[in-house]
């Protein structure tokens, strides 16, 4: 204030103007009194009032009172000093509010942002493991499967590792496995039959020029060869095998022809001694496996009735062994279920029996009489 308030004196129906201490606290406004008929001042704003009326010592805007200079002056610093200290309390809390808000702000921020990146980097962490466990898996199944193919079959004791491959490949997927082709059971007891002669990784080696020799074994056009030139020194069929051996094949693909005619198939024939079924051996040991049995003796003699030649239980129960009509495979070979399990398919394919076929003609026979 540029100097001390005005003092007004004890008279109150003086009609000079009065000091009264405004909002602010620090500037007076001179108001007429009643008398000169200006409407009074509007009582003071709530707040300060309140925190003004917490002195009973200094009331604001007594009624028909003057305050002294000494109280006036209290009163004004008071004032002052209560709106300074709302003022910095209202600024420190507005700033203590905001560093406050700030605060937890950064701090929700944090938490916010603090489990995205625990999550992430948790993500990342199960993503590799997987990768890794799937390599892992991966190198394991590859090493089981090299170890798998490194690892030797288990076959018959006869077939080492020392065996010629077409010779383990003979016994892998021919040799056991049942037959009911007529030329493939024509070829087979050929081939059986040279065993007197050569060896089977000879024969096997060979088999491409035994085929083209012997027209593929058909049994007709094997029986129609001129037997003359197949004997003749230097053939085809003499450089594979001796004369008696050239003019056997050639009398026995006569006699199949002729025991088709007969039985409808050659495989008809040879499968009915043993009632279409594979004979199981199980032996487990090599000596266990015999040279013959009664059965090839059976099938031989019936053979060299019809006219067949080198057909001596040797060679028929190789041919047996070839044909599949005697499972002789080891129990411990890995060829002795599967074998098995090919014929049992094969029953259960529905494959009707050719001994069933030749009933009907005669159960027919019967219905019409």
């Amino acid at each position: 204030m540029s100097g001390p308030p005005r003092i007004r004196s004890m008279n109150v129906a003086d009609s000079d103007s009065r000091p009264v201490l405004g909002p602010t606290g620090n500037k007076a406004r001179t108001v007429e009194t009643r008398k000169s008929g200006v409407k009074p001042l509007k009582k003071l704003e709530k707040p300060h009032q309140e925190a003004e009326s917490k002195d009973k010592r200094v009331p604001l805007s007594p009624p028909q009172c003057v305050t002294t200079v000494p109280s006036v002056l209290r009163q004004q610093d008071r004032h002052q000093a209560i709106l300074t200290l709302s003022m910095n309390a209202s600024c420190s809390s507005d700033a203590s509010s905001d560093s406050f808000n700030s605060r937890a702000s950064s701090a929700r921020g944090t938490r916010q942002r603090g489990p995205n990146l625990r999550r992430k980097s948790s993500s990342s962490v199960k993503r590799a493991e997987k990768a890794v466990e799937k390599v892992g898996a991966e190198s394991v199944v590859a090493v089981a499967n090299t170890v798998g193919c490194l690892e030797p079959k288990k076959r018959c004791a006869w077939v080492t590792s020392n065996t010629d491959p077409c010779y383990a490949a003979f016994h892998d997927e021919e040799w056991g496995v049942p037959v009911h082709d007529d030329k493939k059971l024509f070829e087979l007891l050929c081939l059986s039959g040279a065993l007197a002669e050569l060896t089977w990784p000879t024969i096997l080696k060979k088999r491409h020029l035994f085929r083209e020799t012997f027209l593929d074994f058909d049994p007709n056009a094997v029986s129609k060869l001129n037997e003359k030139k197949m004997v003749a020194p230097g053939s085809a069929a003499t450089s594979l095998l001796s004369e008696p051996k050239v003019r056997a094949i050639i009398e026995n693909g006569r006699q199949m022809c002729k025991v088709i005619d007969e039985f409808g198939s050659f495989n008809v024939y040879v499968w009915n001694f043993v009632n279409h079924k594979p004979t199981i051996s199980q032996f487990r040991y090599p000596r266990q496996v015999p040279d013959k049995t009664s059965k090839a003796e059976v099938i031989s003699k019936d053979l060299v009735k019809r006219g067949f030649r080198s057909v001596g239980p040797t060679v028929i129960y190789t041919f047996m062994q070839v044909a599949g009509l005697t499972n002789d495979h080891l129990v411990s070979c890995f060829r002795f279920p599967e074998c098995i399990e090919t014929t049992e398919k094969g029953e259960r394919d529905g494959d009707i029996k050719p001994t069933i076929i030749e009933k009907i003609p005669e159960a027919l026979k019967n219905l019409e009489l």
